[in-house]
């Protein structure tokens, strides 16, 4: 099985972005299955997950976050939750979705 991991740095603070809620989807058969619900640690990353080849989203509760970081949003905010879809192809691979986080902007890649 590939393996899945994120890794969210609070690009507005300056620092890993600690308690940041994330769902992790399946797409299939043309419909959305949650798998996982998951908090980033006090390093901004999550556990390792193994997953299928196939297509998935990370959803990343970024309002909730910046709110409880004390940070004020407008309501609603420009960026709530942020998703990000993506495929995994390789059964053996390792996935590793990075995001830089800000209240108006995000930034991902495959990393490694």
């Amino acid at each position: 099985m590939a393996h899945l991991s994120t890794h969210v740095l609070d690009m507005a603070r300056g620092q890993p972005a600690e308690g940041l809620a994330i769902e992790l989807h399946a797409w299939r058969n043309g419909e959305r299955q949650r798998l996982k619900i998951t908090t980033t640690g006090a390093d901004g990353r999550t556990a390792k997950v193994e997953v299928q080849t196939g297509v998935y989203e990370l959803i990343y509760h970024a309002g909730a976050y910046f709110r409880a970081a004390g940070i004020h949003l407008p309501d609603p905010p420009f960026l709530d939750e942020v998703v990000v879809r993506f495929g995994v192809a390789d059964p053996a691979g390792h996935y590793h979705v990075p995001l830089l986080l800000a209240p108006y902007a995000y930034s991902t890649y495959r990393g490694s």
